[in-house]
């Protein structure tokens, strides 16, 4: 599109210098103008330290190299036992145990194990002994003559937070595109990260211009008005992960704010104007953004109620926008055409992540023709949902404006809300991080390699691996828009299909091998058949498993596998939440074997195939046309995901 340009600082009062609009056009005409002119691509990435890490948005995927917790961790001061030893012991009735001699504090690493019959003192936090499963409380206890007398059963697995348990090593803790707050911070220390890779801040500059306009803090005289919006920019650039720079008041002087314009947008990335956009002939600011080229202005008019006198323009494919002078009036267009910019640039994503759901009270009109903004108060509804009350509709009210919590964005071509229609509300100054998929269900890295591609599409995910029976149950309840799942039909040789109902439908995924997993040059494990390795460590009490949790399809496999043999192998109470975490205690020696996927062998793993079983995706019949649901089935087919899905291991049959 060809630049739009003007005569800079002609002030004459005759009816053609007063059609100063160029043409009113609608919204979508004016965003698709202006974004066509910019570079969005964010400003670029930096290094860190983690004490300053704090309300950044993360620049790239963050694994945690390391288990939380590291080891297998008694929760108190005890006794670490072999649960089966304490089996009907009570207070009237106590069992004996031969107390061995070493006692594990903190930050020891134990040297003998505990065998069948004896049991040994840990403080809590202290490493578990190999052969131990559980922990006895020391108020359940006594000890004479050496011997430990046991006054309560314990379960395999009471007292102890195994290793990995809340991050296993090579999980994805954190995504890109993530804003860090107190609550990341806190993982990235618990993984023992001390720099960050974090986008670098857009600046932003802010001019405010007006012979009107003086400065809070000073002397308030018969027409004038404190500067209000710079600061409200200021902030809400802030908040958008941006860097404000306040750049002062500048009088109704063409080659004061000229020279101002000129040296913001040599250090800036965007650059705001508050006023000075309408058609008086005091206005300047339009006058001097007219005589930037490359394209220069691109829209003069927008058809918004309020806001039409917006300006866009840019330069050197940076942003250069007029913002109206009214206060409600400069937020409403800044969050329609500036804030998802500055996201943009601040390496997050164009979409809003301010927006609740939310009732209208009661019915409202508006104009056909032109979009309008309205701003609500929002209150919880009876059934614990929102419900939005409008306002007011005054451009200038800063009352009203302070007292509302968001507002609507009625569409041009809406003539009517009525009451109890659902409505998108932008909120105004504050960050409510809703997700915009819920997946439930399996663990798979090749969900993980999806979701995190959303994410760098703007999509927010939140994943909670609860197996695949879980994850079924929470998508017949509606609890969630996604579960993975990799359940073979027990009265047959298909995945998944039996689970289905009206209420479900089954996407097709990928198919991905499951097998045992050893240490390389375990001589109990390499060259034997699956049989083989089973038998003998279900008769071998030194051969140590690590399982997975119940009601994932992996546990389920491995129960049925283990149904031909007599017994259960030992460690089979320990149970881990996903591959990794398999992978990672057999790598580490606190397992000998366990089964997982393929895609977790590490380099001093060895893999022996048991089964190629199919990882599908079950969706709630009413969600599948919900946006963030069609971009994960989009992102699914996508040709680099799929390359990608391959490249770490799995097939896909299309």
């Amino acid at each position: 599109m060809p630049a739009i340009r003007w005569s800079p600082f002609i002030c004459t009062s005759n009816m053609s210098e007063q059609r100063q609009f160029l043409e009113v056009i609608d919204r979508d005409e004016a965003e698709q103008r202006f974004l066509s002119a910019l570079s969005l691509q964010p400003v670029g990435v930096e290094i860190v330290p983690l004490d300053q890490a704090l309300g950044r948005i993360l620049a790239e995927d963050i694994y945690s190299a390391h288990n939380v917790p590291s080891f297998d961790r008694s929760n108190y001061d005890g006794y670490a036992v072999r649960a089966e030893d304490t089996y009907g012991a009570t207070e009237e009735a106590p069992c004996t145990l031969e107390l061995l001699a070493e006692t594990i504090a903190t930050a020891v690493v134990p040297t003998s194990a505990v065998e069948l019959g004896t049991a040994m003192s840990v403080a809590t936090g202290g490493m578990i002994p190999r052969g131990a499963n559980a922990i006895v409380m020391i108020e359940q206890t006594d000890v004479i003559d050496g011997q430990l007398m046991v006054r309560k059963s314990v379960n395999a697995g009471f007292g102890i937070a195994f290793a990995g348990s809340d991050i296993t090593a090579g999980e994805s803790v954190l995504r890109q595109g993530d804003l860090l707050t107190s609550r990341e911070t806190g993982v990235l220390a618990a993984i023992g990260i001390a720099e960050v890779p974090v986008r670098v801040r857009p600046r932003v500059g802010i001019i405010s211009t007006g012979d009107e306009i003086i400065q809070p803090g000073t002397v308030m005289q018969p027409s004038l008005v404190y500067d209000s919006n710079a600061r409200i920019l200021a902030d809400a650039v802030t908040e958008l992960g941006g860097q404000p720079v306040e750049l002062g008041i500048v009088q109704d002087d063409a080659e004061q704010l000229q020279q101002m314009l000129a040296d913001a947008i040599d250090v800036c990335d965007v650059v705001l104007l508050s006023g000075g956009t309408s058609k008086g002939e005091g206005d300047i600011s339009y006058k001097v953004v007219a005589s930037l080229d490359d394209p220069g202005i691109v829209a003069h008019g927008v058809a918004l109620k309020p806001g039409k006198p917006i300006c866009l323009a840019a330069t050197r494919q940076k942003p250069v926008v007029i913002l109206p002078g009214f206060p409600t009036s400069a937020i409403f267009t800044f969050h329609e055409f500036v804030a998802p910019v500055i996201r943009l640039l601040a390496g997050s994503s164009r979409q809003d992540q301010t927006k609740v759901d939310a009732r209208m009270a009661v019915r409202v009109r508006s104009e056909i023709g032109r979009t309008e903004f309205l701003l609500v108060g929002l209150v919880h509804g009876l059934h614990d949902d929102l419900v939005a009350y409008p306002m007011g509709k005054g451009s200038g009210s800063v009352t009203t404006f302070s007292h509302a919590d968001g507002f609507i964005t009625i569409d041009r071509h809406h003539e009517i809300l009525d009451e109890d229609q659902h409505v998108p509300v932008t909120l105004l100054g504050k960050q409510l991080p809703i997700a915009d998929l819920v997946a439930i269900g399996s663990h798979c890295v090749g969900l993980d390699l999806i979701l995190s591609r959303l994410q760098k599409e703007g999509i927010r995910s939140k994943l909670m691996t609860v197996g695949s029976t879980g994850g079924v149950e929470a998508a017949r309840r509606g609890e969630c828009d996604i579960a993975g799942v990799h359940l073979l039909n027990p009265a047959g040789d298909t995945y998944n299909e039996h689970l289905l109902d009206d209420s479900l439908h089954l996407v097709k995924g990928y198919r991905r091998t499951q097998g045992i997993l050893f240490r390389k040059g375990d001589e109990r494990f390499s060259g034997r058949s699956v049989d083989e390795i089973l038998s003998l460590a279900t008769s071998d009490p030194g051969m140590h498993m690590v399982n997975r949790n119940q009601g994932s399809g992996t546990r389920i496999l491995i129960d049925r596998l283990l149904a031909e043999f007599d017994g259960t192998p030992t460690g089979y109470s320990f149970q881990s939440k996903s591959h990794h975490a398999v992978a990672s205690s057999v790598a580490h020696g606190s397992a000998d074997w366990g089964i997982a996927i393929q895609g977790v062998v590490t380099p001093e793993l060895d893999f022996i195939e048991i089964a190629n079983e199919e990882f599908d995706f079950i969706i709630p019949a009413d969600r599948l046309k919900y946006p963030a649901v069609q971009a994960f089935l989009q992102t699914l087919e996508d040709d680099s995901t799929r390359q990608d899905l391959i490249s770490q291991g799995f097939q896909l049959d299309r």
